[in-house]
């Protein structure tokens, strides 16, 4: 196994007892992970050796388990991470990915924490007024009313999204009892999590299958699709990262070492280069090489600027003639931050391009989370994943009733 020199352990009782451990375990990645790592307390060849026995045990094919060891102890010493309090959150988030395993409980409930801290400063704001509105109300009359929409707009949910809110919750409020806070909040929290749309399911294309990324600059687009490259790397496809912002070299640049940590494809030209034909040449690549997935890049100049559009459309005119149905998937990226300029990006974009999901980063630490509400609200476009902090573990996916109740839970 490349880059990995695996001793064994002393005999072989120990598969013999783990495998008993592992078949009484609770079935799931976080208990299984308990009983790999009991007695390591570092990276080495006894940790290596008890993940390929784990993968074993789970019929993983052998070649899978021997690149995913490899690929994981080249991240440790790129880290310079020694000791399993340091990675362990790391291993278990590729695990879940490789194995499919990112559904399970276990991997909910971690996501639902980390959902909740990162947007602690919007459910100070939101959820605290809120209790306090339903605290010192006499009932739901048009005051009631009237400051929760205040409470919503200052919280970047927007003036239009807010009364849209307001206009549903107000007749399911009737039935009420006035004073049961946790009722109201229930019934809220279940208004919040029907206004997402979720993404329609779609027959994978032949590969490669084209991802267009778009997205004005500073929203963090480049750290997106190197996240993405990674969750697609870690689950076993071959991915192809292509640098079609030609305007700014950093961003060519930055791209190319993102390709190289998450081990994915890489294609550029020079700064300047023509978009388009970066483009056409990458697929060109792609096809011929066997790539699973392509993410295309693309420039984040002012959005109010014409010419961005036009280059957008002329990118993906090409892509279309050169690989069939490309680009498969449009993804614009939106940084929370930003609160109701997200919604006008959104606006701005969505009327020149056909966009089929949307990225939200920076999501943790921001109190105009409530943009996110008013997005999927006035354009009901799918809102995939959710940027929650620097790692690449920190892309996940979107879920709206664990946005709803890490909001006001």
């Amino acid at each position: 196994m490349p880059g990995v020199a695996v001793k064994t352990e002393d005999g072989q009782e120990w598969k013999v007892s783990l495998k008993k451990s592992l078949a009484a375990a609770e079935p799931r990645l976080s208990i299984w992970l308990d009983h790999i790592l009991e007695g390591i307390n570092q990276k080495g060849d006894l940790l290596w050796e008890r993940l390929l026995f784990l993968f074993e045990t789970l019929e993983t094919p052998k070649s899978e388990a021997e690149k995913f060891v490899s690929s994981f102890s080249v991240w440790l010493d790129d880290m310079g991470y020694e000791h399993i309090e340091e990675f362990r959150s790391e291993l278990q988030y590729r695990m879940a990915l490789a194995l499919d395993l990112e559904d399970e409980e276990d991997e909910r409930d971690r996501l639902f924490l980390k959902l909740s801290d990162g947007l602690s400063k919007t459910k100070e704001h939101l959820s605290k007024k809120v209790d306090h509105l339903l605290s010192t109300s006499k009932g739901y009359d048009d005051a009631f009313w009237n400051e929760l929409e205040e409470i919503l707009i200052m919280a970047d949910v927007g003036y239009t999204a807010s009364a849209q809110l307001l206009e549903r919750l107000r007749p399911k409020a009737k039935n009420l009892q006035h004073g049961d806070t946790e009722q109201f909040k229930a019934l809220l929290m279940q208004e919040l999590a029907e206004i997402f749309p979720k993404a329609s399911k779609r027959i994978t294309p032949e590969p490669p299958e084209i991802i267009f990324i778009i997205g004005v600059n500073g929203v963090g687009k480049t750290t997106t699709i190197a996240k993405l490259a990674y969750r697609y790397s870690m689950q076993g496809k071959k991915v192809m990262i292509v640098a079609g912002d030609t305007f700014r070299a950093a961003a060519i640049e930055q791209l190319g070492i993102w390709a190289q940590r998450t081990g994915s494809g890489f294609y550029a030209k020079t700064r300047g280069a023509d978009p388009a034909s970066v483009a056409y040449e990458a697929l060109d690549k792609a096809v011929t090489e066997n790539y699973d997935i392509v993410l295309v890049d693309t420039a984040g100049r002012l959005h109010t600027k014409v010419d961005l559009m036009q280059e957008l459309k002329k990118m993906k005119n090409v892509m279309a003639k050169k690989h069939s149905g490309a680009p498969h998937r449009t993804i614009l990226v939106l940084d929370a931050t930003t609160g109701q300029n997200a919604l006008s990006q959104t606006e701005l974009f969505g009327k020149e391009i056909n966009i089929n999901e949307i990225i939200m980063t920076k999501l943790d630490g921001t109190a105009k989370g409530g943009v996110i509400v008013a997005i999927a609200l006035q354009h009901s476009i799918p809102i995939t994943f959710i940027g929650l902090g620097e790692k690449m573990e920190d892309l996940r996916p979107f879920d709206g009733q664990s946005f709803a109740k890490a909001l006001l839970g």
